[in-house]
């Protein structure tokens, strides 16, 4: 990936991934087996989702004797939000420009 926030967008893009996501926002901490308890796939396809979301910095793993639990990093959600809203503010002013445009009151400028 050429960019954290690509990773991002990658992670995300899987349904079982972003239930993860919410489900450890929600939680707190879980187990692999916790997860794929409340998930349609073997805990061995959630130990997968779960290195793909720490390979983007999604989630953060700690040990506990025999037992691996998983938190939510939401620092690179952040960069993500960060880049929506300014991808969404740059069309907020062309659309505002297309629309002083349409209503006779000036030049589009974009």
């Amino acid at each position: 990936m050429r960019d954290p926030v690509d990773a991002v967008f990658a992670a995300l893009a899987d349904p079982s991934r972003r239930f993860v996501v919410e489900t450890l926002a929600a939680r707190g901490t879980a187990t692999p087996t916790e997860l794929a308890a409340d998930l349609p796939v073997t805990r061995q396809a959630v130990a997968k989702h779960l290195a793909a979301l720490r390979s983007a910095g999604l989630v953060e793993a700690s040990r506990a004797g025999r037992e691996t639990r998983y938190a939510l990093t939401p620092a690179p959600l952040a960069s993500a939000v960060d880049w929506i809203e300014e991808v969404g503010a740059a069309w907020d002013e062309r659309l505002g420009a297309l629309k002083r445009l349409v209503d006779g009151g000036g030049s589009a400028g974009a």
